[in-house]
């Protein structure tokens, strides 16, 4: 009923109140003493004198220029949990500041960002927190984590500590927090992890220090890390993990790994420098490799690196792994660079990426990739190689193993193939043959020469075609009948009909722009409204009095893109517009 609608608003008014930028300078007077939370971020607050709110759980004073606290400021907000102080100027008065804090013994939240905040300042504002269940302190000036500092705070789950100045953490630190699962230091001046010790983590993320190498002593403890963030730093080394962990994403994007000149010499330098740290005198034991067969790794990111030679023992320990981007490395080719523990002479020991369904080699300068990679991949899905020199094999290069071209045909369970970029020179009849690829985009291979029939070994699977800015004209285009295609994309070239055997397609978007199309085919466009929904035509020179084709789609409920971005609906207003926008096309 209205008026029960009416209590209701009013009760949740009591419960919440809302000052944000209201350029405030004190606190309002008269604040109801029912409310449940209460929000002064924003505004010009210096100075917090006593709260008489019995019931407060939440309190933003955050964003202000607040300096001052009294002492018993806080000391009636007995229900507070959450306290956001960010932004403010807390780095003084600490004596009383402090001392108000200390009233807040359960308080379970607590923001200190952007204070000013050095170590001796932090470690009293942390005194009597047994409560307290997260903590940020983002943006201050801590150089150095002690034991000190959450010596009254061991009930942490998240602590948030990134863009500050930390260059050591002392032993001891962190360990006594049974209850930490996520910790982020990102952004300090961490050199070196020698002795990962946190078992409780589940989440750790140390991206942009200047880490240069990551270890663990092996033990037979159980780490519960299931995430590790070591992105931006100065890695030349793969992380030595946990021997017994969770680990499923492990981020090494934009580091220095694969500097070294091989993946042998990598290894045996990571576990001289392991051996060096724990003192271990076992000189024959791998103790990198041994650690990652064990793995539960199903992600790995080493993107942007120094590779020039791809690590194929290494990333084929984890069995489960699913997903691995190595784009943005310096690769030219992939080959098969093993140790063969067979007798001499005899074949090439094979490895296998047991369950990689995705793999990124986008921008590495790739030429050639060796069968025995490829075949290493049974349960591959999605394979990125743009702006790479990958040049697809025909049928006869495929038998000469000698030649620097891809046998795409091994990779029976692809799906999704990523050759955008790769001055390609030429698609031969079936190049694709024994692969079951949905989408498959070609753009940007300027001088590629696409033979008739190059797409009939996929013509049943095939949903998404990309052949956008390939300098190609209709008399060139040949396109098999695909009757899944739902996805078709030949913008950017010099086409000025459409492949007539695209009537037997579901497209359900097209993508024309900027070709030289006057008219399209009215018995095609017929076919193909049955199951269209977007048709981007942009850019085109259309005769305005040839435009039957636009009196079919004005009968469909098609979505059509036109030049200046004239988008209609079917109506009568939808022809006259797209009229008139294409017949202004040549006077643009």
């Amino acid at each position: 009923s209205p008026g029960a609608s009416l209590l209701l608003h009013l009760h949740s008014v009591c419960l919440f109140q809302s000052w944000n930028n209201h350029n405030l300078s004190t606190v309002p007077l008269d604040l109801d003493a029912r409310l449940r939370s209460l929000d002064l971020s924003n505004n010009f607050i210096r100075q917090l004198s006593t709260l008489a709110l019995p019931y407060l759980e939440q309190l933003d004073v955050s964003n202000n220029q607040l300096d001052l606290i009294s002492e018993g400021a806080f000391e009636n907000l007995a229900r507070l949990e959450r306290l956001n102080l960010s932004r403010n100027e807390l780095n003084n008065n600490l004596g009383s500041n402090s001392k108000a804090l200390q009233s807040l013994s359960g308080l379970k939240n607590l923001d200190l960002s952007m204070n000013g905040l050095s170590n001796d300042a932090v470690e009293l504002y942390l005194r009597n927190k047994p409560s307290l269940d997260q903590l940020r302190m983002t943006g201050n000036v801590l150089t150095r984590l002690s034991p000190n500092l959450f010596r009254q705070s061991k009930g942490l789950r998240t602590i948030i500590i990134d863009e500050n100045l930390i260059s050591e953490i002392d032993q001891g630190t962190f360990e006594p927090l049974s209850q930490l699962e996520t910790l982020t230091l990102a952004k300090n001046n961490l050199a070196c992890i020698c002795d990962f010790r946190l078992y409780q983590l589940k989440y750790l993320n140390l991206s942009r220090n200047s880490v240069e190498f990551f270890v663990t002593r092996e033990n037979d403890e159980l780490y519960k890390l299931e995430i590790l963030d070591l992105s931006y730093n100065k890695l030349l080394y793969f992380p030595v993990v946990p021997k017994f962990n969770h680990l499923k994403y492990l981020h090494l994007q934009n580091n220095m790994v694969g500097s070294l000149t091989s993946e042998a010499t990598m290894v045996s330098e990571a576990n001289s420098l392991y051996r060096e740290i724990v003192r271990e005198k076992t000189v024959t034991k791998n103790n990198l490799h041994s650690i990652w067969r064990l793995m539960p790794l199903i992600y790995i990111d080493l993107s942007y690196n120094h590779f020039t030679s791809f690590p194929i023992e290494t990333l084929s320990l984890p069995l489960p792994l699913e997903t691995l981007n190595f784009s943005y490395n310096c690769l030219q080719n992939i080959n098969w660079d093993i140790r063969n523990y067979s007798d001499p002479g005899s074949s090439l020991r094979q490895l296998y990426f047991h369950s990689l369904k995705h793999l990124e080699l986008k921008s590495n300068g790739l030429g050639y990739i060796s069968p025995f990679f490829l075949s290493a991949l049974p349960k591959i899905e999605t394979l990125n190689l743009q702006d790479n020199s990958v040049q697809p094999c025909s049928s006869t290069q495929q038998e000469n193993l000698t030649t620097s071209c891809v046998e795409f045909e091994q990779l029976q369970t692809l799906k999704h193939l990523n050759l955008k970029e790769n001055n390609i020179k030429i698609l031969q009849r079936n190049t694709f043959q024994r692969t079951s690829l949905v989408s498959l985009n070609l753009a940007k291979n300027v001088h590629m020469v696409m033979h008739e029939g190059a797409l009939e070994s996929v013509r049943a699977s095939l949903q998404s075609l990309i052949i956008s800015e390939i300098n190609m004209s209709s008399a060139r285009l040949s396109l098999p009948c695909m009757p899944g295609l739902t996805q078709l994309n030949v913008s950017n070239n010099h086409l000025d009909t459409l492949p007539s055997s695209l009537s037997c397609s579901s497209l359900r978007g097209i993508d024309m722009r900027n070709n030289d199309f006057k008219t399209l085919d009215q018995s095609l466009i017929h076919n193909l409204s049955a199951h269209l929904t977007n048709m981007y035509v942009s850019g085109n020179h259309f005769n305005c009095c040839d435009s039957g084709w636009l009196t079919i789609l004005n009968q469909t409920e098609l979505v059509t893109k036109v030049p200046h971005y004239l988008v209609s609906t079917a109506s009568v207003a939808f022809s006259v517009l797209v009229q008139w926008a294409i017949c202004l096309t040549p006077l643009i």
